[in-house]
């Protein structure tokens, strides 16, 4: 791959990251508890996406940069009081989760190999 298309992989990436958080974040908290797994596989997917797009970890570090950047800035709230997470237990399963499984698909050192049809002597 060239550097060029690596850096827009990862731009890609990063914008699907902001995404994924950003509606993991309104859905999680509107339709409990299965908004909540909703979200969570849905950042279990980009995570794991990020991984095969990039070819390695560095596809899962900006995907969960992403993430994370979009959890952060909408957990913070505005000054009116609007807050999208108050602190509820289904508010820190898509926090802590999200974290978890972006450290789960980042602890993968290559990616499984293919394997074809096996041989007679495979055996």
């Amino acid at each position: 791959m060239s550097t060029a298309t690596k850096a827009a992989v990862h731009a890609v990436l990063v914008v699907l990251g902001v995404l994924v958080g950003l509606a993991g974040a309104l859905v999680q908290g509107a339709f409990l508890p299965g908004g909540l797994l909703l979200a969570l596989l849905a950042g279990a997917a980009l995570f794991h996406g990020g991984l095969r797009a990039a070819g390695g970890q560095a596809g899962v570090m900006t995907s969960g940069l992403g993430w994370l950047a979009a959890v952060v800035a909408v957990g913070f709230g505005r000054g009116e009081g609007d807050k999208v997470f108050w602190g509820g237990l289904a508010d820190l399963v898509f926090v802590l989760g999200g974290m978890a499984l972006a450290v789960m698909c980042a602890t993968y050192s290559t990616l499984p190999q293919q394997r074809g049809r096996a041989r007679a002597l495979d055996r």
